[in-house]
């Protein structure tokens, strides 16, 4: 693992004007994409206080409520967005929501889109920045990038940015890391393949229900800290 301090200091190295033009900028462009599921967001607003689990389509396709019935969890992923998109919509998605913690996935589109380990670093770190500028002292848990059947040739990229990202919430009190690879990677059929294709599914990159059973399990301590 990256020694926190180090790479506390990749990150700001990397946070240049072109690094964050060129992370910052798609979503911009995109933004009619994903027009009509933010304003279904902004049409219903959850109660403050809410666990809010934001994202891309790992978050938007979790049924929180099957999973966690009862519990105040709130579910504003939106299908194919990357960190920065995040970032964009941080404003219409998070801020309004006043959530009692925010739960981030996201990351994984970033590598299929042609960013690095770093940008992605990079826009993680912007993310959790936002996030203590507009809601100080709001706990955030980063959930990791997973390794999935269909990207399996971007893993290593990915797992480097992991490690990564993993340091900066070790040197911060309210960042977490919750790592999802570790026990993924476990059920592979032997050393340096991809995970079993039972935790997916046919399109060997979204979770299936077993999938989620799994990342509920490594989710569940730190969840716990929050609920009523």
């Amino acid at each position: 693992m990256f020694h926190p301090a180090l790479a506390t200091l990749f990150v700001l190295a990397l946070w240049t004007p072109s690094v964050c033009g060129r992370t910052a900028g798609p979503a911009a462009n995109d933004s009619a994409k994903w027009e009509e599921s933010i304003a279904k967001f902004e049409a219903s607003p959850p109660p403050p206080g809410s666990i809010l689990f934001t994202g891309s389509s790992s978050i938007r396709k979790w049924d929180l409520a099957a999973f966690w019935p009862g519990m105040p969890y709130v579910n504003r992923g939106f299908g194919g967005s990357r960190l920065p998109d995040q970032i964009y919509y941080f404003e219409r998605v998070v801020a309004p929501c006043k959530p009692r913690a925010v739960v981030l996935y996201a990351g994984d589109n970033d590598f299929a889109h042609g960013a690095g380990a770093g940008e992605v670093v990079a826009a993680f770190a912007a993310f959790a920045a936002k996030l203590e500028k507009s809601l100080p002292g709001t706990p955030l848990l980063f959930i990791s990038i997973k390794p999935s059947r269909k990207r399996w040739a971007m893993w290593p990229e990915m797992a480097g940015a992991n490690r990564a990202i993993a340091a900066l919430c070790e040197a911060s009190p309210v960042w977490d890391f919750a790592d999802i690879a570790t026990p993924m990677l476990a059920t592979a059929g032997q050393p340096g393949s991809p995970p079993d294709a039972s935790l997916f599914e046919k399109d060997g990159l979204h979770m299936s229900a077993k999938g989620y059973e799994l990342w509920k399990g490594v989710l569940q301590p730190w969840l716990s800290r929050f609920n009523p």
